[in-house]
């Protein structure tokens, strides 16, 4: 294990991927007269628009870089997202880089198994605006189908405030719902500032204006682990574990779990996935 400075871990680290490109790789014609492997450091730096001097420096261990400028070299550089990821923090940069659509998608296949083997216990992966990405049927069951409610609003902090179908199954939830606002802003960093955040925030500001503090305050926390108790219709009450993590493959993702905490919750929470209702609640009033 590397024991150097991350600035010059940093520069090793794209030294080594600049070596490992060839001129054809980004559309450069290679010549027979390179003395060394890969592309040049002037190469590199007029592709991603920096200065050849301070990409040397950069090489060197000697200066920063912005995250603007990481994710230009990477896409210069052909990182994946894991090597972009591990860029961003040897410069400092530990907030986690968003995918793109694309990215959603394959991380949303990816997990979708995983969410499945868990037949008993509600989970759900949402994304850094902790929109929906994915969820399996005993969520569905328990706090109704997401398919049921309008895309623009197939959102956590949404369902947790305005659907009264959740709100009606679950006991006490006003804690619960506070802690995923709070851990929303925790985690969020620049995506407080995204249009999505602002289109969920207006329309939370339109489904549930009695709460506008819980969006407008500024205190944030963990969502830790913690019980909860659910009682749907026909069902009785059932004691749930909350716990969550995030997927490696994208480290702005999370996924939450609800594990009955007994033997009695999860007999009831298996009967209900395998016949769930059929009449739900509407999701917001």
């Amino acid at each position: 294990m590397s024991t150097a400075p991350a600035g010059a871990e940093l520069g090793a680290f794209l030294r080594a991927h600049r070596e490992l490109l060839k001129p054809t790789d980004v559309g450069l014609t290679s010549t027979a007269r390179r003395r060394t492997p890969g592309l040049r450091r002037e190469e590199v730096a007029s592709l991603s628009g920096v200065g050849i001097a301070w990409y040397t420096w950069l090489e060197q261990g000697r200066v920063t870089a912005s995250r603007q400028v990481l994710e230009a070299l990477a896409r210069t550089l052909r990182l994946d997202p894991a090597g972009l990821r591990y860029a961003m923090r040897l410069a400092g940069h530990h907030e986690p880089v968003a995918p793109d659509d694309e990215g959603a998608e394959r991380l949303a296949a990816a997990v979708q198994p995983v969410l499945d083997s868990w037949p008993a216990s509600p989970a759900v992966l949402v994304d850094r605006h902790f929109d929906l990405l994915g969820w399996n049927s005993a969520w569905s069951a328990l706090w109704g189908a997401p398919e049921a409610v309008p895309a623009d609003r197939r959102n956590l902090m949404w369902l947790m405030a305005a659907d009264r179908r959740l709100r009606a199954v679950l006991h006490d939830w006003e804690p619960l719902a506070m802690n995923v606002f709070q851990h929303f802003r925790a985690q969020a960093g620049s995506a407080l500032a995204d249009p999505r955040t602002g289109e969920v925030y207006r329309h939370l500001d339109t489904d549930a204006p009695e709460l506008r503090h819980w969006w407008g305050c500024h205190s944030v926390a963990e969502l830790t682990v913690r019980t909860v108790t659910v009682e749907p219709a026909g069902v009785g009450p059932v004691r749930l574990t909350l716990s969550s993590f995030h997927p490696v493959d994208d480290q702005s993702a999370l996924v939450l779990l609800f594990t009955p905490a007994d033997a009695v919750g999860h007999e009831r929470m298996a009967g209900l996935a395998a016949h769930p209702p059929r009449v739900l609640v509407p999701a917001s009033e």
